[in-house]
């Protein structure tokens, strides 16, 4: 007969019968992988929108190109990415956190997009701080329907002819 155990506040009810005291750290151990690869594309994502705001420096007052760049360009991959993932491959499951929340969200910058906007303001450039604000969101939501389009179009074309064919 299974002994039944009361986890802390919060925690699912643990069952044991074997004697063995139930595993500690379940949460953190169970979640390490997920966490360890978001951080790894994390790292690798915000050192590489480091290096292309190294190539395109922001001057004050002036539009934020390489803000603007990592962002639009961030959501295209990302568009691809979903559909890639979910259609098109039987993806391992921390493909998705490796890339999409730790790779791009490192990144893509929309915190600077914010500060960004506020200094094209607090400099009176008022007519760049809208078109930054509403280009960049336009341009990003765009982005992300480019990429997962094309990504439809270049890797699910093969399979929608073979359908075609076999009818």
């Amino acid at each position: 007969m299974a002994e039944s155990r009361r986890a802390p506040t919060g925690s699912a009810s643990i069952e044991t019968g074997s004697g063995v005291p139930p595993r500690r750290g379940g949460a953190f151990a169970e979640h390490a992988p997920v966490l360890v690869v978001i951080a790894v594309g994390g790292a690798i994502g915000a050192e590489a929108r480091y290096g292309l705001s190294l190539l395109m420096p922001t001057r004050p007052g002036r539009f934020p190109w390489g803000t603007f760049t990592e962002n639009v360009l961030g959501c295209l991959v990302i568009g691809v990415l979903m559909v890639l993932i979910t259609e098109v491959w039987a993806a391992h499951r921390l493909v998705r956190p490796f890339l999409g929340v730790g790779l791009l969200g490192g990144f893509t910058t929309f915190s600077t997009y914010a500060v960004d906007t506020r200094g094209l303001l607090e400099s009176g450039a008022v007519v760049t701080a809208f078109v930054y604000l509403a280009g960049t969101l336009l341009c990003a939501l765009l982005a992300v329907l480019t990429g997962a389009t094309a990504a439809r179009i270049l890797f699910l074309r093969k399979e929608i002819h073979m359908v075609q064919e076999e009818r």
